[in-house]
């Protein structure tokens, strides 16, 4: 089971009491959310040192689908290649690249094709990682800490989305109330604490049941930004999510909110705080809607099988073992990452549809 050095969890409490006192005793979700990942010192992402990797047994708390196998980054790079060539970029720009497990299969893919390969990514244990996996490209590899002004790049981010702080509604008995977290002194922990507020989902959940929900606003400002900036290229995002009408159904009453720790997920973000990811499911017709306010096309919108089989997974299988392709598998089948997982792309000037869409393509459905 991993643990956390009692000191940086004493740290992660002693940086949330101190904000919870400053704001009154209570703190929207978000901004918990935000600091229990990201807090210097604390923060999830601060603190774990291999958060990713296939088993528990390494230290991990989940996998990701570069790591699981290395057909993900080679498939993928057959649409970055194509996304190079017509939007005449030469740089790839990923955003919270892991372990850079998918840089490392981008960059054997792409060869001298590029030129460049900058990494936004905020956890310095994650950069380390990320420099030794990719000692052999270090002459091409830029890490980067915020978005430059202007981007001429395809941009690529794997479960990038899911791990932006999110916002907490809750209706009760017809009346919406936004979740936060407080401090029970008596019982020495963390409590949810509802307020009222005049916050809503982005569309109108029928029926007067009780509903939790989460809306994107830390999402939507990055898509927002990064249309403001990509001045040419294109940009693919890779993450579990809906469209909105299927994000804020009324059967999904309990959100989407979970977190991962030892490769386990449960619902309770309040506890081991800092010792585990939380995450929230992509209402990919928010994203969508912010870049093309920001001027951006959607390009495609499909399941991770349909774009990885578009983009020629199974031809790349052919030639690969049975051990190989049982893992890649895992990459496509409904049951695990192909249905749950959805690929975005968006780009700058004209639209045009990539081959990762070619067949398959739920744009329409956003």
């Amino acid at each position: 089971m991993n643990e956390q050095p009692l000191s940086l969890a004493t740290e992660l409490h002693r940086l949330l009491q101190a904000r919870l006192w400053a704001e009154g005793g209570w703190l929207s979700f978000d901004r918990f959310m935000a600091m229990v990942l990201y807090a210097p010192g604390g923060g999830y992402y601060s603190v774990r040192s291999r958060p990713i990797g296939r088993m528990p047994s390494g230290g991990s708390d989940f996998v990701t689908a570069p790591v699981l196998s290395a057909y993900f980054g080679r498939a993928l790079a057959r649409s970055v290649q194509e996304a190079l060539q017509h939007t005449g970029t030469q740089s790839v720009m990923e955003f919270g690249a892991g372990d850079g497990s998918l840089a490392l299969q981008l960059l054997l893919a792409t060869g001298d094709k590029l030129e460049r390969y900058h990494i936004v990514e905020v956890s310095a244990h994650l950069r380390q990682q990320q420099a030794d996996t990719l000692n052999a490209y270090l002459h091409k590899v830029q890490w980067l800490d915020t978005l430059p002004d202007q981007i001429n790049a395809v941009v690529v981010g794997n479960e990038v989305l899911d791990a932006m702080p999110v916002k907490l509604l809750n209706r009760v008995q017809t009346l919406w109330h936004e979740r936060g977290v407080a401090w029970d002194e008596t019982q020495q922990h963390y409590v949810w604490q509802d307020r009222p507020t005049d916050l809503r989902p982005p569309c109108v959940i029928e029926g007067g049941h009780d509903y939790l929900c989460e809306i994107h606003p830390q999402a939507g400002a990055f898509m927002q930004s990064l249309g403001e900036r990509l001045q040419s290229g294109a940009a693919f995002f890779i993450d579990y999510g809906f469209p909105e009408h299927e994000y804020y159904h009324v059967q999904r009453h309990m959100g989407t909110l979970m977190c991962h720790q030892d490769h386990r997920s449960d619902a309770d973000p309040l506890s081991d705080i800092g010792r585990k990811d939380i995450t929230a499911h992509v209402n990919f017709t928010a994203m969508a809607l912010a870049a093309q306010y920001a001027g951006l096309h959607c390009l495609g919108y499909t399941s991770q099988a349909h774009f990885l089989i578009n983009s020629g997974l199974l031809r790349l299988l052919e030639n690969a073992s049975v051990a190989e392709r049982q893992q890649a598998q895992m990459l496509i089948q409904d049951h695990e990452m192909g249905e749950l997982f959805k690929v975005m792309a968006v780009g700058a000037g004209a639209p045009w549809e990539p081959l990762g869409f070619a067949q398959g393509d739920r744009s329409h459905r956003l």
